[in-house]
């Protein structure tokens, strides 16, 4: 009897079996679908890196050394690749022109004060001049406000809208808008300095104070430095009230 119910087990298991292997496989369902166009799929672009094909990846590098992506260089083939991926909206990054070491003097761009300037490359969020472009960016720097209108138009042609940074409380200490319509003022121009804190200042300052530059502030080989005078001293984008801030803090 035992031998018996082993059998029919043994045929009822292999039975099993092949009934398992005849059925079909169920559907592959994978994890995440391709975005359709009812989704808002946001694809980030560092712009000054998405073209650039230099590797040198040198520290305190020169522009010339490390190299930089353009507008350009986001062509309508890679927008229109962006899109068939199923995004939605590009964001550059790095767009509004922002402090550097780079010197385009000879271009009308007043330079920036290498003291006060993180990197050579500087900060995409230590802004400048909120009314124009990063003349990194720009092939040719007198028309670059048109290369990245050209962009943006590249953009739309593709079905892509386009994002970029306001980054609005993030601005260099030398901020000076050349590029700004008339009648506007440059932050700070009608503080009371006189006073820590006023609801109309654009800044916080150190009233009697001069700002001193951190210690060991590194300044590359090729690169004019040249003193730099504020007084009073404002405040860091980190909220440290000191004249003398650390070389890690926004200053």
């Amino acid at each position: 009897m035992k031998a018996l119910t082993k059998t029919i087990l043994g045929v009822v298991a292999v039975a099993s079996t092949f009934q398992s292997l005849a059925q079909p496989s169920p559907k592959f369902s994978p994890r995440m679908s391709l975005p359709t166009s009812d989704k808002i799929v946001v694809y980030q672009i560092y712009t000054r890196l998405f073209g650039n094909l230099k590797t040198t990846n040198k520290f305190y590098g020169s522009l010339d050394e490390n190299g930089v992506g353009k507008f350009n260089d986001i062509t309508d083939k890679a927008l229109t690749s962006l899109k068939k991926f199923g995004i939605s909206h590009v964001w550059f990054t790095g767009v509004i022109e922002h402090a550097t070491m780079t010197d385009y003097s000879a271009f009308g761009i007043p330079k920036d004060n290498p003291y006060v300037v993180k990197g050579i490359a500087g900060s995409p969020y230590a802004i400048k001049d909120y009314y124009d472009v990063n003349p990194d960016l720009a092939v040719d720097v007198p028309n670059r406000m048109k290369e990245f209108q050209a962009l943006v138009e590249r953009s739309h042609q593709a079905n892509l809208k386009v994002i970029i940074d306001c980054v609005p409380n993030h601005v260099a200490r030398q901020y000076h808008s050349d590029m700004k319509p008339q009648g506007v003022k440059d932050f700070g121009e009608d503080d009371n300095k006189n006073v820590p804190f006023d609801p109309q200042n654009n800044f916080y300052y150190l009233p009697n104070q001069a700002f001193q530059v951190p210690d060991n502030v590194p300044i590359p080989p090729g690169v004019e430095a040249f003193p730099y005078a504020e007084t009073p001293a404002k405040a860091t984008g980190n909220d440290v009230f000191a004249a003398k801030p650390s070389i890690n803090d926004w200053f």
